[in-house]
């Protein structure tokens, strides 16, 4: 076989087919134990290169045996399904090889990035002015642009912390008891500290209380500390619940704080001219992190952090490296295109081509469909599930998660049952106190059928109503 970058590719495409094939056969792939794919695969990296057709069967295993995220049996996670143009745009991007931080090496994806995050900042309700509004970069994943949004505060709050360290006082966050793990974690990682994040309470629909919150800030200024975030949750990860932005606003503007919305999973309900009242007040935010590569179905990892204010992602992250950025004195503009000023990272790889790929073919009007259609298909799970005296609605879906349970199987059993017999792939999650099956409905490829054969799988392995 050729080795030429041609003809590997020919053979990837190869691959990739066969792959599809047996996914279609196959939608649900039960993963081996760790012990038996060291077994049946020859992992370690060898002495002397392996020939094309080896390599091509090395690789072929590799991707047999990895766990089926793409097909319309998966309801496990908050990522599934698999958009064409956006993986082609994937393909190109790695085949171009462009690192994010400078116009002179990115060209035209730093403008495709700029345009995107300027249009996705117009969603969220923030000033497009090119001269005056709203920035954006995207990020690697979820949890750092939520921790871009918190260094952003901690600057907004103490200007000298860059260079002079943590003030005397300390500093104090606050966020959902249903928010992301990523904000504890976040805050050991900047120095803050894990006891100085606080977790506000919610009410029985998941959504942090406003009253809670500002008897916590008072309670913390009142004791000496500096509270100086309040990080909203925009679609918790379990219930799907939507922090009241318009009401957590006016606490943060009083007490001056900085508000971060951590709209990872629930931001893309920005798009659908149904849903995105779920947003009200997005506009009064500082920043905001969405990621992509969950409801609008982008491949893995598509994430954005937006701020309100231009500037502040530059102050807080620009650093001096006359090696990297070069912009001759009369080119000013191409200096403000250099998005490694602006980002934790120097090396970036071109997560915005997929996405632009994407939202090229979509259009604002197709993923209006698209979200749309999630919450219709959370909608009838819920409806499913009510109707069925076998079966428990835990809450009213907020969103599209649906959280349930089944009579006389637990959540644990009934998720690894449905995995062991390759009926699909869903998992499970705690919901006051109580396990419960979380359904997530973030492919768009689903049908109501294919939510009714799932549903029908459930009364199978649990014995109910058949």
């Amino acid at each position: 076989m050729s080795s030429d970058a041609s003809g590997i590719f020919r053979q990837t495409l190869d691959l990739i087919e066969r792959h599809l094939e047996r996914e279609s056969a196959s939608p649900v792939s039960v993963a081996a134990s760790p012990a038996e794919v060291a077994a049946e695969l020859s992992l370690g990296l060898p002495r002397r290169g392996l020939d094309d057709e080896a390599w091509t069967t090395l690789l072929d295993g590799v991707v047999s045996a990895t766990p089926r995220t793409t097909t319309r049996s998966f309801f496990n996670q908050l990522f599934a399904g698999r958009d064409a143009h956006a993986v082609a745009g994937e393909m190109l991007a790695s085949v171009l090889n462009s690192s994010m931080y400078t116009y002179k090496i990115a060209g035209v994806h730093v403008l495709i990035e700029r345009a995107l995050t300027r249009h996705m900042g117009g969603k969220v309700g923030y000033d497009t002015d090119p001269a005056t509004g709203c920035e954006g970069v995207f990020a690697p994943g979820g949890s750092l642009a939520i921790l871009a949004g918190m260094l952003m505060a901690r600057d907004a709050k103490c200007p000298s912390y860059q260079t002079d360290g943590p003030p005397a006082k300390p500093l104090t966050l606050y966020y959902s008891d249903n928010g992301h793990y990523a904000v504890p974690k976040n805050a050991k990682m900047m120095g803050l500290g894990s006891k100085h994040v606080r977790k506000v309470a919610t009410d029985a629909r998941g959504r942090m209380l406003p009253d809670a919150l500002d008897r916590a800030i008072r309670d913390d200024a009142e004791s000496g500390c500096t509270p100086f975030l309040v990080i909203a949750t925009e679609g918790t990860t379990v219930l799907g619940a939507y922090d009241p932005l318009d009401e957590i606003a006016p606490v943060c503007r009083e007490h001056g704080l900085w508000l971060h919305a951590d709209a990872c999973f629930g931001g893309s309900a920005a798009l659908s001219s149904e849903h995105r009242c779920l947003l009200r007040g997005s506009e009064l935010t500082d920043s905001f992190s969405w990621d992509a590569h969950k409801m609008m179905g982008v491949p893995l990892v598509c994430s954005v952090i937006l701020t309100r204010e231009p500037g502040r992602l530059r102050s807080c992250f620009n650093e001096s490296a006359s090696y990297l950025f070069q912009s001759p004195e009369d080119m000013k503009e191409e200096d403000r295109l250099n998005h490694g000023t602006m980002s934790p990272q120097c090396g970036r790889p071109n997560d915005a081509l997929k996405l632009f790929a994407a939202w090229q073919h979509h259009g604002d009007e197709g993923y209006d469909r698209r979200i749309t259609h999630l919450f219709d298909l959370a909608q009838h799970a819920a409806a499913t599930v009510e109707a069925d005296a076998g079966m428990t609605l835990v809450k009213r879906p907020e969103s599209v998660t649906v959280c349930f349970k089944v009579e006389g199987i637990t959540p644990q059993e009934l998720c690894e049952r449905m995995r062991q017999e390759e009926r699909a792939l869903v998992g499970y999650a705690i919901v006051d106190g109580e396990p419960v099956v979380r359904l997530a409905c973030v492919n768009a490829e689903n049908t109501l059928e294919d939510l009714d054969r799932f549903f029908d799988h459930v009364r199978e392995v649990a014995g109910v109503g058949v």
